[in-house]
């Protein structure tokens, strides 16, 4: 059998909207992204979800918060789930991280974490699914570095190539994952 995996991003922040580069920094959700993660509720709360894996920095919280507060179910929140870390450079201009992210594929932000780091922590979690929710419909919550990850490891999208693209937000994609993928051997910590 398989699972099927749904992911989302995290709703808009106040940072997003002035242009800075969060990191691990905690950020906060604008007007705008309470409103989007509302409308992510009523989006997915009748689609089928069994859990929700999300993030544990402070905005894909919120949004899942207000998209599921009241809804019976189950959540886990996981810090491996998290946007890249570019250590000293969290809160960066969201220009200078536009120019300098393909640098950082396998290279670490200063103090932080390459590109590659993210894919081996995504592919924990993706192992951990796979492993638990055979047949399951699984909702992910989380943020444009593990959706750079989860297109490299489950399409075999290049790394570089995701990267570079950026992200261009839409309303959640979806992937089949099998029941007990493993990751590749070049996916791992």
């Amino acid at each position: 059998m398989s699972i099927e995996l749904v992911y989302e991003t995290h709703a808009i922040t106040t940072d997003n909207e002035a242009g800075v580069a969060t990191g691990w920094l905690p950020g906060r959700l604008s007007a705008a992204g309470r409103a989007s993660a509302a409308e992510l509720g009523v989006r997915r709360r009748h689609d089928g979800i069994d859990i929700v894996y999300v993030s544990d920095l402070e905005r894909a919280l919120e949004t899942a918060r207000i998209a599921f507060g009241d809804a019976p179910m189950s959540m886990v929140i996981d810090a491996r789930l998290r946007e890249c870390n570019y250590g000293r450079m969290n809160g960066m201009p969201r220009a200078q991280l536009d120019l300098e992210r393909r640098g950082h594929l396998e290279a670490p932000w200063p103090d932080g974490e390459s590109y590659r780091d993210v894919v081996a922590r995504t592919a924990d979690v993706l192992e951990e699914i796979a492993a638990r929710w055979d047949g399951s419909r699984v909702l992910l919550i989380a943020h444009s570095a593990n959706h750079w990850a989860i297109e490299h490891l489950l399409l075999r999208r290049d790394l570089r190539d995701v990267v570079a693209a950026g992200m261009t937000w839409q309303a959640g994609w979806e992937y089949v994952l099998p029941t007990g993928w493993r990751r590749p051997r070049e996916a791992t910590s």
